[in-house]
C-alpha cells in the first residue's frame, strides 16, 4: 500500500499528513480504527433501525437517542474515510473545497451533538422531578422541535466557519499535519491575518462547551435536589438509574472532547502523534460506545435489540 502516491499537489490543494512521525505503521494503526468505524456505524443503525420499526419504542427519550446515533455517525463519517485513504492508498490531497466542506460538517456535528445532549438532560430533569407532567410536557411532537433548533444552531454558529476561511489567502505550503481538516489546523495555512478565525472559533467552543455543559450541570443539580427529597431509598435508586446512561454518554463526549480542544491549543507537553491519534480516538470511542451504553442500561431498548438479533 506504501507504494501509492496519489497525493495531487495544486494551488487548490491540501496535503493531510496523517500522523507525522508514523507514515510507516499507517496500515496497522487504520485497523483499530477501521474496527471501531465499522462497530460504531453497526451499533448505531441498530438503534435507528430497531427504534423505527417498534411503534412502543416511538418516545421522546428515544427520539433523542435516534438524534444522538445521527450525530455520531455525521461526525465519524466526516473524519474517518478519509484518514482511512490516507492510511490505505496514501490519498493525502484534499481540495480547498472538500476541506472547507468537512470543517464544515466535523463542528457542525459537534454543536449539534452537545445541544442534544443538553436536550437529553432537560428530558431526564422532567422524568425526575416532574413525572406526572412528562408526556405533556415532552411530546413527540415537541422533540421534534428542539431538534430541528439543534440543527439550525448548529448551522448558523459553524457555517460563517468555512465562509471566513474560503476568504484567506493560502500560503504555498499547505502541508496540514493531521488526518482532517480541523478550522485552527487550515487557518494556521494562511499566509493573512487569522484574528477573526481565531476569536471566532474560541467564542463558538467556549459557547457551546460552557453554555451546553452550565446547562447540563443546572439540570443535574435539580435532579439531585428532588432526589434527596425522596424519602425511599428504592425511588433514589429509581431516580438515579434513569440518568445513568446519560452521565455515561456525557463523560465519553466531553472529555475526549476538552482533551483534545486543550492540547491543540496549548500542547500541554503532549507530542503530535499522541495527540492526532487522541483526536481521532475522540471521533471513533463515543461513537462505538454511546450504542452500547443505551442498549445495556435501557431495558426497554436493550429488549428490543435482542429480540431483532434473535431472528436474525
Amino acid at each position: 500500500m506504501a507504494s501509492f502516491n496519489l497525493t495531487p499537489s495544486g494551488p487548490s490543494t491540501f496535503i493531510l499528513m496523517g500522523i507525522p512521525g508514523l507514515e510507516a505503521a499507517h496500515v496497522q494503526i487504520s485497523i483499530p480504527f477501521s474496527m471501531f468505524y465499522l462497530i460504531g456505524l453497526l451499533g448505531n443503525f441498530t438503534v435507528l433501525l430497531v427504534v423505527g420499526k417498534e411503534q412502543t419504542l416511538h418516545k421522546p427519550m428515544y427520539l433523542l437517542i435516534c438524534m444522538l446515533a445521527l450525530t455520531d455517525i455525521s461526525i465519524s463519517t466526516s473524519v474517518v474515510p478519509k484518514a482511512l485513504c490516507i492510511f490505505w492508498f496514501n490519498l493525502k490531497g484534499i481540495t480547498v473545497a472538500g476541506c472547507l466542506t468537512q470543517v464544515f460538517f466535523l463542528h457542525a456535528g459537534m454543536v449539534m451533538h452537545s445541544a442534544v445532549l443538553v436536550t437529553m438532560a432537560f428530558d431526564r430533569y422532567v422524568a425526575v422531578c416532574d413525572p406526572l407532567r412528562y408526556t405533556i410536557i415532552l411530546t413527540n411532537a415537541r422533540i421534534a422541535k428542539l431538534g430541528l433548533m439543534c440543527f439550525i444552531r448548529a448551522v448558523l454558529f459553524i457555517l460563517p466557519v468555512p465562509l471566513l476561511l474560503s476568504r484567506e489567502p493560502f500560503c504555498a505550503n499547505r502541508i496540514i499535519p493531521h488526518t482532517y481538516c480541523e478550522n485552527i489546523s487550515v487557518a494556521k495555512m494562511s499566509c493573512g491575518d487569522t484574528t477573526v478565525n481565531r476569536m471566532y472559533d474560541l467564542v463558538i467552543m467556549s459557547v457551546v462547551i460552557g453554555l451546553d455543559l452550565t446547562l447540563i450541570a443546572l439540570s443535574y443539580g435539580l435532579i439531585i435536589r428532588a432526589v434527596l427529597r425522596i424519602s425511599s431509598k428504592k425511588a433514589h435508586q429509581k431516580a438515579l438509574n434513569t440518568c445513568t446512561s446519560h452521565i455515561c454518554v456525557i463523560l465519553t463526549s466531553y472529555t475526549p472532547l476538552l482533551f483534545s480542544n486543550l492540547t491543540h491549543r496549548y500542547g500541554l507537553g503532549i507530542a503530535p502523534h499522541v495527540h492526532i491519534i487522541l483526536a481521532n480516538l475522540y471521533f471513533l470511542v463515543p461513537t462505538m460506545l454511546n450504542p452500547v451504553i443505551y442498549g445495556v442500561k435501557t431495558k426497554e431498548l436493550h429488549d428490543k435489540v435482542v429480540k431483532y438479533i434473535c431472528r436474525m
